[in-house]
């Protein structure tokens, strides 16, 4: 079955075809379009009508598509991440083994030269809520949200399960590291006006030993990790969070994730006033999982230090596609945090210490 790499591909045939796993019986009668934007992949809301003939019965009326992008050039460039594979490959194989919230997945496959499709639950017809960047994860939900968290960490320090995964989740391209430093230099000496100094610090380290500062961040009991759970990525259903964009999913010391969904799900004031408890909260849940000690002395150092991985995840909200106007203000939200959690943390001193 060959994948759809525009819009108009989305035929009422195909989506049929694409359904048939979960619903065996189903025929589309027509696909329409409900909106759609571009971002660091193509986004598309679709609405589905059903065919009597065939029966809709138990079929979502709705779906949310997630393809590569329609722009050529940033279709190779993100493509050339693997992030649609991985996300594909997640969906497919790993989601239905987790107990965390993540969206129903109805189809989710990749090609080889970069194309990928995922049709997934729209969860905004599922009543959950997602943040514009403006808000944030609140304290009780953050607790919950760390418990599911710790649950996938657990689960794959199992050495058997992470090297099952290991060699799709740590396929990267090369040159990426290199691809990484020169665009971070090129934002910070064009736009150090709406940057900190403790931003621009963590940036120059990077830039001047990237393998040294990604060895830092290494450092420790390795797994299985979403990788990107900041507030665009995450959603609200009920009392519970939920778990969206696995592209960037990896393996690396669970308090990667911990670190970062502190600093960047979080409002400053909530996160201030909860990370040491919440901190300790994920380490007890650990513990009653079996998984290996962490204690929070070195949990909260290493906190400090993995805050500084969110100027790699916000220093391209300076550049297109995500600092339009249609994307400005959660840009400019996202990136704030940043600079918020590095000064909160003193994560400058922290990286410096270790580094030598």
């Amino acid at each position: 079955m060959s994948l759809p790499v525009d819009v108009d591909s989305l035929t009422a045939t195909w989506v049929t075809d694409a359904l048939r796993t979960r619903h065996p019986g189903v025929r589309v009668a027509e696909v329409q379009v409900l909106g759609q934007r571009g971002s660091t992949n193509h986004h598309v809301r679709l609405g589905l009508t059903y065919d009597d003939r065939g029966g809709g019965a138990g079929a979502p009326d709705t779906l949310f598509c997630k393809m590569a992008s329609l722009d050529p050039a940033h279709r190779i460039a993100i493509g050339a991440t693997g992030m649609g594979a991985r996300e594909a490959r997640f969906y497919r194989d790993l989601a239905p083994t987790l107990t965390m919230r993540t969206p129903t997945s109805y189809f989710a496959e990749a090609d080889d030269d970069g194309a990928f499709v995922l049709l997934l639950e729209d969860l905004a017809a599922s009543g959950c809520a997602m943040s514009d960047g403006t808000w944030g994860i609140p304290v009780d939900l953050a607790a919950g949200a760390l418990e599911d968290l710790a649950h996938l960490h657990v689960h794959f320090e199992d050495t058997t399960r992470l090297d099952a995964v290991r060699p799709w989740v740590t396929a990267n391209p090369a040159g990426a590291i290199e691809f990484t430093a020169g665009m971070l230099r090129h934002v910070i000496d064009d736009h150090r006006d709406v940057l900190s100094d403790a931003y621009i610090a963590v940036g120059e380290m990077y830039i001047a030993d990237p393998l040294a500062v990604i060895g830092l961040w290494q450092t420790g009991r390795q797994t299985l990790i979403h990788g990107d759970a900041h507030i665009g990525n995450l959603f609200i259903d009920g009392t519970r969070v939920g778990f969206l964009d696995w592209g960037l999913t990896t393996i690396m010391t669970p308090m990667r994730d911990v670190s970062y969904f502190l600093g960047m799900s979080m409002t400053a004031d909530d996160r201030r006033g909860a990370e040491p408890d919440l901190i300790r909260h994920y380490l007890s849940v650990r513990d009653a999982l079996g998984g290996a000690t962490i204690s929070f002395d070195e949990a909260w150092q290493a906190h400090r230090v993995h805050a500084g991985y969110t100027v790699l995840a916000s220093f391209l909200s300076l550049v297109p596609p995500y600092n339009g106007e249609d994307q400005r203000e959660f840009s400019d939200a996202f990136r704030n945090r940043a600079i918020t959690v590095l000064d909160d943390l003193d994560t400058v001193s922290a990286m410096r210490e270790l580094l030598g």
